[in-house]
């Protein structure tokens, strides 16, 4: 009698209404919210921050190179000494002081220049002080030396090369990071999954064996269809603790942005700020066109459809490992040695997909790990935006699913036997001979 369905039943069910699956399906998502609610409320605080920063330019050079900002107010200094600059910021309460020595070389100028601070400047502040000055001590010495600095701007070329296929579809540089982007998230988001669910697997195979249970059940149960029962019964107690956080994880984002009123879009960092700043230049608002027919261009369709089915390739292949660990052991701590063969593909993996595809998705390396069963969910997930065959793709399905089969073979041949192994640890060749039994 085919006992699957029950097992996949009681497996389900006795993990989501379990006290602690209860309470970290509806504590997570709030703890998160928290976090980003606070963060967000103190990047915006932070963005409305002030700072006063006085300019002692002794050298005359910097004239007119300050202007004022959103967040930034510069207050020139004149006829002081470098003492009374940092006395009279002090006093004011100012962020800190811009000293610029009284030199007449632009190049001595420009290794003469400090920031005093009561506290460290921000890398941002700094940054954007150092570009500032950069460029009207060029633009200076240019004219010094008898250049023209308007025919030189006017004189720069800037050069965009086309990208198009031998069909004539047309790409953009862009188009390879929107795909890595896709590709690396589909792949982590897999890695991820396997590790979380893969480990909530082992565990419990573990605490039925140490609590005696499964030598009643394993009477009546083939250990094949025992150990698919809880590979497949958890994986659904996680797809529906994943759909709950996505969920509620929206529904309390929304709430906390009405009654805190909190704008999540202000928590940014100086680089997207910078970013922002950036896009509000017509040539560059271009760019953000160029990302979105990037997206069009993808083979969303083709995108969903593999992403599912080496999704759950790859989780059950993984997930049989993780169980047949858990029957040759007695508790988490001996499990350790045989985690690191598991876990080295899936990180060969994600280093290949993120290394390799990107600068050749088509070449020899991005190719093979794509077709190796243990690295192929994750590698060829990040190949398949930049265009992949179909023939490439379900002969690397094909074998995947051949590899689990094979594996669950394997690890059913533990399970039977290590299922009832108690107060021993077994090695790697004690496992050898539980396979040939």
């Amino acid at each position: 009698m085919n006992h699957l369905p029950l097992i996949i039943k009681r497996e389900y069910l006795t993990k989501v209404k379990n006290k602690s699956f209860i309470v970290m399906t509806f504590l997570s998502p709030i703890i998160v919210i928290v976090l980003i609610s606070v963060v967000a409320y103190l990047s915006q605080l932070n963005k409305d921050k002030i700072r006063t920063i006085s300019i002692l330019d002794e050298s005359g050079f910097l004239h007119g190179v300050f202007e004022n900002s959103d967040n930034t107010t510069y207050n020139i200094l004149e006829g002081m000494s470098l003492e009374d600059a940092k006395l009279l910021t002090k006093e004011t309460s100012a962020y800190g002081v811009l000293h610029v020595d009284k030199l007449e070389d632009i190049d001595a100028v420009s290794n003469h220049i400090k920031f005093y601070s009561e506290e460290s400047p921000s890398l941002s502040l700094i940054s954007d002080l150092e570009g500032q000055i950069e460029k009207k001590l060029t633009d200076t010495k240019l004219q010094q030396n008898g250049v023209d600095v308007a025919m030189i701007n006017a004189s720069k070329v800037w050069v965009d090369i086309a990208q198009e296929s031998f069909e004539g579809e047309k790409t953009s540089k862009i188009d390879s990071i929107v795909k890595l982007i896709f590709g690396g998230a589909a792949g982590y988001l897999l890695f991820m999954f396997i590790i979380i669910y893969g480990n909530m697997i082992m565990r419990s195979v573990i605490e039925e064996k140490t609590s005696r249970i499964i030598e009643v059940i394993i009477s009546s149960v083939k250990p094949v269809q025992l150990m698919l029962g809880k590979i497949i019964g958890t994986s659904l107690a996680g797809i529906t603790q994943f759909v709950i956080w996505l969920i509620l994880g929206g529904v309390l984002m929304s709430v906390t942005s009405l009654i805190l009123g909190i704008d999540m879009t202000q928590m940014q960092t100086p680089q997207q700020q910078m970013m922002q700043q950036a896009m509000e230049n017509p040539e560059l608002s271009m760019k953000v066109q160029d990302v979105m027919t990037a997206f069009y261009n993808l083979p969303l369709a083709n995108l969903m459809a593999a992403f599912i089915m080496f999704f759950i390739g790859g989780y059950l292949l993984y997930s049989s490992l993780y169980a047949a660990i858990g029957a040759a052991v007695d508790n988490e701590t001996d499990t350790q040695q045989f985690m690191l063969p598991i876990l080295m593909p899936l990180i060969l993996a994600v280093y290949i997909g993120i290394f390799t595809v990107i600068e050749d998705p088509h070449g020899t390396v991005s190719t093979v790990f794509s077709f190796i069963p243990l690295t192929s969910p994750v590698v060829m997930l990040m190949r398949i935006p930049f265009g992949v065959p179909i023939w490439q793709q379900v002969l690397s399905l094909l074998l995947l699913i051949g590899t689990f089969m094979c594996t669950v073979w394997f690890a059913a041949k533990i399970y039977r036997v290590g299922i009832l192994m108690y107060g021993k640890k077994p090695s790697y060749k004690e496992l050898i001979k539980w396979i040939k039994y």
